[in-house]
Parts: C-alpha cells; structure tokens; sequence
C-alpha cells in the first residue's frame, strides 16, 4: 500500500507540473496578444506616438515572457526534484 502512495505523490507532482507549464503559456500567449492588439490600435489611433507605443510594448512582452519562463522554470524543478 505504500508504493501506490508514492507512485501516486509522483504522478500527482508531473500532473501538477505539466497543467501549471501548460496554463503559464497560455496566459503568456494571452497576455501578448492583447498587449499587441491594444499597441496596433492605438498606433492606429496616434500615429505620431508610434516609436514610444513600440518601445512600451517591446518592454511589457518581454516582462510578460519572463514570468512565464519564471513559471515554466519552476514547474521544471517541481518535475526534476521529484
């Protein structure tokens, strides 16, 4: 009866694991979308303000991709410490 409990605590960790790295990339892909569709319309909007749209929007992607990868990362570890 032992063993099954172990077995399960390690499946229960790679499933725990694998939905946690699976929902940061969607919400990543998510949340750059939206910050690319809200940047296009408001270039749209101001046209004159294109490089400074630009520039924010490169910076909030990439801080967006790093708690992602920070979220990938540790359910890496969950999965590799196990």
């Amino acid at each position: 009866m032992e063993i099954i409990a172990i077995l399960l605590d390690a499946a229960f960790a790679y499933l725990g694991a694998g939905i946690g790295a699976g929902i940061a990339a969607i919400g990543a892909g998510m949340g750059i979308g939206r910050i690319g569709g809200s940047a296009l319309e408001s270039m749209a909007r101001q046209p004159e303000a294109i490089g400074d749209i630009r520039a924010s929007m490169i910076v909030a992607a990439a801080l967006v991709e790093g708690a992602a990868f920070f979220g990938i990362i540790v359910c890496l570890l969950i999965v590799l410490m196990k």
